[in-house]
């Protein structure tokens, strides 16, 4: 479906938050006070700049209902089999399947990706679904003999209430790190979008209730910064999960922490790939283009930094000549960029490369006057941009962009390479691009950083393995999914059991 079929056949309307098993609207509704700052939040297209709804701010009484609705629910959700529960995300996983294109047309409406990109989004959103599917076989726990007449088991528990707290740039798949996984072990869920796409989590709800979670299991809060603040304080919250900027980050965690819940709170990045003097240029520089531009670098796991060993003029220029051939478009297909998310993102991001031109660097490639397609001029668009420094200081180096702009220095050696990586205070993702493995394994022994790449740019991992970086890209102690995310929540239960010894009979006896 086109851009602008989506936005004329979604009337500008406010949604609703999803307690107890419905849609249910906010204490302080009101469908005539839409422009009302307290109470709604205006969502744009990013592709025509259009008001498409209206996000409503959720107040303590409405966080309360729904944590009320979780807590209860948990008393029986909780100590249901795994296999149970089980039985019904089968059920949610094919209605994710059934209505795949449903819901990739609204990731294009109100995110901006690609159509391609929304799909592949989805997709990668029920890998984790179907992991959970696994639960009933990767949590089995233990049993052993430990002494005589004595035996020890585990098991693992459900916490009770978790909160999770998701950003704009994947309105599924990042919900999908932790809807899944919470309720598959046990524990029941109150969610909340982000205020800037909160659609596709909407209609997800109404799939939830289809395939037979009980009423309660899932619930779905609409706000900002105050809503989840206090999810993040409420006394009935175990748990908190959050994915977001560094800043935000390290706020939710300190809170949370301070109230005894477990919180693992994901922040931003500066991801680092390192082209060594024997990469294979056609591959090395295509996947550079993809980590950089793909949906359009507002992702944490986009490539932001280019170090070149030694001068590398010819992989810059096919970098370059790849990065030129892309288009404005929405459409399903490889070589389109969609728009940024809002006018604040094309701002911050052409203000890098302005000061970064300001101070010396050469520009490459220009995105800050990227014409907007036909018909779409009130959009937020920003094309690819490419910076070639001359000093390490320039802040583009350092810090977080979120968008596609590619910052590309050039080192003497590995070691200047490494050295350069480490000194960011990010540890989210890093790539070595290298035809020789003894340079790949050096590499990946010394970059500074959760998830690293070989030829990689994005080195997402699947599950089993779990998503996870370090230093100020994660404050937590554990990954979001795979293992980490079960042995986050939930908790260990240690039984040790004795009987007496029984008397062998003999013939003395």
């Amino acid at each position: 479906m086109s851009q602008q079929m989506l936005t004329t056949t979604l009337a500008p309307a406010p949604i609703e938050n999803f307690v107890n098993g419905a849609h249910v609207a906010t204490a302080d509704w009101d469908s005539t006070g839409l422009l009302n700052t307290d109470k709604f939040i205006p969502v744009q297209s990013p592709y025509s700049g259009e008001t498409i709804s209206y996000c409503p701010i959720s107040k303590k009484v409405d966080v309360d209902l729904a944590v009320a609705a979780a807590q209860e629910a948990f008393q029986s959700w909780g100590n249901k089999t795994m296999k149970d529960r089980a039985q019904i995300m089968i059920r949610f996983h094919q209605l994710v399947i059934k209505h795949r294109d449903e819901l990739a047309d609204l990731i294009v409406l109100e995110h901006g990706k690609t159509k391609t990109e929304a799909l592949a989004e989805i997709d990668k959103g029920n890998e984790t679904v179907e992991y959970a599917i696994s639960l009933p076989q990767l949590t089995q726990g233990k049993i052993a003999d430990v002494s005589r007449g004595i035996t020890c088991q585990d098991a693992k528990r459900p916490l009770g209430v978790v909160a999770s707290i998701v950003p704009f740039n994947f309105p599924f798949m990042v919900p999908m790190w932790t809807l899944p996984l919470v309720i598959g072990l046990g524990n029941t869920l109150v969610l909340k979008p982000s205020e800037k796409v909160p659609l596709t989590m909407n209609r997800v709800a109404a799939l939830i209730r289809e395939a037979g979670f009980p009423a309660g299991v899932v619930n779905i809060v609409h706000g900002a910064a105050d809503t989840a603040s206090l999810l993040t304080a409420h006394p009935d919250v175990k748990a908190v999960t959050f994915v977001g900027t560094s800043h935000v980050a390290e706020l939710i965690h300190k809170k949370g922490r301070a109230s005894n819940k477990r919180v693992l709170a994901l922040g931003g990045a500066k991801n680092h790939l390192v082209a060594y003097p024997d990469c294979k240029l056609e591959m090395t520089a295509q996947d550079i283009v993809n980590s950089f531009t793909g949906c359009t670098g507002q992702r944490c796991m986009a490539a932001s930094v280019l170090l070149t060993i030694g001068p590398q003029p010819q992989l810059i220029h096919e970098i370059v000549a790849r990065a030129k051939l892309l288009g404005f478009s929405q459409e399903a297909g490889a070589g389109k960029m969609g728009p940024v998310i809002d006018a604040a993102s094309v701002k911050r991001i052409n203000a890098y490369v302005t000061e970064s031109e300001w101070q010396g660097a050469e520009i490459l490639l220009d995105g800050r006057s990227a014409a907007a397609p036909p018909g779409a001029e009130g959009g937020f668009w920003c094309g690819p941009s490419i910076v070639l420094h001359k000093k390490k200081s320039d802040k583009m180096l350092r810090e977080e962009v979120f968008g596609p702009a590619l910052s590309i220095l050039e080192v003497a050696t590995k070691e200047e390479a490494i050295a350069f990586e480490n000194a960011n205070p990010y540890g989210n993702a890093a790539c070595i691009y290298t035809n020789d493995p003894w340079t790949a394994d050096w590499f990946t022994k010394n970059f500074s950083a959760g998830m690293l790449g070989v030829n990689i740019g994005v080195p997402v991992p699947r599950e089993p393995f779990s998503f996870g970086g370090i230093n100020r890209s994660r404050f937590g102690d554990s990954d979001i999914t795979g293992e980490g995310a079960i042995n986050f929540f939930t908790w260990t239960k240690k039984v040790t059991t004795k009987w007496a010894v029984p008397v062998e009979a003999n013939w003395m006896s």
